[in-house]
C-alpha cells in the first residue's frame, strides 16, 4: 500500500511539474512578445507567431494574418517604436494533450487597460502564438457616452457586412 501511494504522489508531482513548466514557458512566450514590441524588434515579435497565426486588433476592420500583420506593423517598428504593453494580469489554461494553451490577460497599455487574449500551440517543444485578440476595455459606465462615438463608423461597417 505505502508504494502504491508512493507511486501516486510521485505521478502527481510529475504531473504538476511539467504543467508548470509549460504554464511558466506560456508566460514566457508572452512576456517576450509584449516586450519585442515595447523594444520595436521586429523579428523576436515575429518569431512567436506561428506561421498561419491570425491577429485581431482593436478596430472592426483588423484581422490580419502573419504576413498581414507584419506589413502594417512593419512601419512602426522600423520608427523604432511599436507598442508597449504590460501584463498586469494573465489566466492560462491546457488542453488536455498539453498542446494547446488558451489565455486571457488584461495589459497596460498607450490606450489605458486592454484585455488580450489567445491561443498557443506547442510545436516542436516551441510554444508560438496562433491567435491573438486585442480589445480595448469600455467601464460599463461609460458605455452611453462611447457607443455614440464610434457609431458613424461602425455603422458604416455594419452596413457593408449585412450586403455581403
Amino acid at each position: 500500500m505505502k508504494l502504491l501511494n508512493i507511486l501516486f504522489f510521485s505521478v502527481l508531482f510529475i504531473q504538476v511539474a511539467f504543467g508548470q513548466a509549460d504554464r511558466d514557458a506560456v508566460h514566457q512566450v508572452m512576456d517576450q512578445w509584449h516586450k519585442a514590441a515595447g523594444e520595436a524588434n521586429f523579428k523576436e515579435y515575429f518569431d512567436l507567431m506561428d506561421e498561419s497565426s491570425i491577429f485581431i486588433g482593436t478596430d472592426a476592420t483588423e484581422r490580419w494574418n502573419k504576413q498581414e500583420f507584419m506589413d502594417y506593423a512593419k512601419p512602426h517598428f522600423d520608427k523604432g517604436k511599436a507598442w508597449n504593453f504590460t501584463s498586469l494580469e494573465r489566466n492560462v489554461d491546457f488542453s488536455e494533450d498539453g498542446k494547446t494553451a488558451w489565455i486571457d490577460e488584461l495589459l497596460n497599455t498607450q490606450m489605458k487597460i486592454c484585455r488580450g487574449s489567445g491561443v498557443l500551440v506547442k510545436e516542436n517543444g516551441k510554444w508560438l502564438i496562433k491567435h491573438y485578440v486585442l480589445s480595448m476595455t469600455i467601464p460599463n459606465d461609460l458605455v452611453d457616452q462611447v457607443v455614440p462615438l464610434k457609431s458613424d463608423i461602425e455603422d458604416k461597417i455594419i452596413e457593408e457586412y449585412k450586403f455581403k
